[in-house]
C-alpha cells in the first residue's frame, strides 16, 4: 500500500522513539493554514519590527486546512501501523500553536518535558497532567510542520530514544503514573541521549511515541516558525502487552 511506514522505519520508531515522514501534507495547505494563523496574530507578516515577542500562542484551530492536514491517507495509514487499526481518533482540530519568533530574548519555555496524557485531581491544571505505563490517553505526540523548519528556525529538539528511559520511570508508578512537573524532574537524571532536531519543508511530520522527551529552544533564523503538536487521542485503551509498535517500544524498555 502506497505511503505505508517500511519495516525499517517501524523499527527506527520502537527504538529511537519517532520517525519522519516529508510530503505527509501538501505545502499548499500549509500554505493556507499560515494564513488564517497569521489573520489571528494580528501582525504584518512582511514586517519583522512588529514581531517584538519570542513566541505567541494560538488556540486550537478547526477550520477545513488544520483537519485536512491530520487527515491524509499517508497519516491515517500511519497511525493504523503505529498504534492499531481502530484504536485511534481523527483529529477534528489542530493546536495550540506556539509560533516562534526570530528573538534573541529566552521564549522561556524552552524546558526538556514528556506531554501530559490524562488528567489529575484538577482537569483545569495542565502542570497536574499525568502519564502512566500505558500512556493512557494518548497514543503519539506528533510535530505538524506549517513553515519550512531549518536548524536554525527553532526546531523541536528530540532527545532520541528518552521513551525508553521515560517508561523505565513510569513503571513503577503503576496506573496512577507521575504528574507533567514530577516527570519533568526526573529527566535530568536520565542517561544522556543525542538529540535530533524537527527540521524539514512545510508539510513534515513527525510522529513520535508519547514518552519522548523534547523541547523548544529560541529561534535564530529569519522566518517565523508555524508548527502544531497536538496529540493522536486513543479510541481504544493501550497496554504494555499489546503488540502496537508503540506498546511493544514500552514492552521493550522493561525487559
Amino acid at each position: 500500500m502506497e505511503g505505508r511506514l517500511s519495516s525499517q522505519q517501524i523499527d527506527q520508531f520502537i527504538t529511537q522513539g519517532f520517525v519522519r515522514i516529508d510530503n505527509a501534507f501538501s505545502a499548499e495547505i500549509a500554505s493556507q493554514a499560515r494564513d488564517i494563523l497569521w489573520n489571528d496574530l494580528g501582525l504584518d507578516k512582511k514586517d519583522p519590527t512588529t514581531w517584538t515577542k519570542p513566541v505567541v500562542r494560538l488556540g486550537m484551530y478547526p477550520q477545513e486546512p488544520f483537519v485536512a492536514s491530520a487527515n491524509t491517507p499517508v497519516l491515517h495509514a500511519a497511525f493504523d501501523q503505529l498504534v492499531g487499526v481502530g484504536k485511534w481518533l481523527p483529529c477534528r482540530s489542530m493546536g495550540t500553536f506556539p509560533v516562534r519568533f526570530p528573538s534573541e530574548e529566552d521564549p522561556g519555555d524552552a524546558g526538556w518535558h514528556v506531554d501530559a496524557s490524562f488528567p489529575g485531581a484538577d482537569p483545569a491544571d495542565y502542570w497536574e497532567w499525568r502519564v502512566n505505563i500505558h500512556s493512557k490517553g494518548r497514543g503519539l505526540l506528533m510535530l505538524f510542520l506549517y513553515s519550512d523548519v531549518s536548524e536554525h528556525d527553532a526546531p523541536t529538539r528530540i532527545r532520541i530514544g528518552s521513551h525508553v528511559d521515560v517508561a523505565r520511570a513510569l513503571q513503577p508508578e503503576g496506573e496512577a503514573g507521575l504528574a507533567f512537573m514530577e516527570l519533568a524532574g526526573k529527566l535530568g537524571s536520565m542517561p544522556e541521549r543525542e538529540i535530533a532536531f524537527a527540521t524539514g519543508k512545510a508539510g513534515t511530520v513527525y510522529l513520535c511515541h508519547p514518552f519522548l522527551a523534547h523541547a523548544a529552544q529560541p529561534h535564530h533564523g529569519t522566518e517565523p516558525k508555524f508548527m502544531a503538536q497536538p496529540p493522536l487521542l486513543l479510541r481504544d485503551d493501550l497496554s504494555v502487552n499489546g503488540e502496537s509498535p508503540v506498546e511493544r517500544a514500552i514492552r521493550r524498555a522493561l525487559m
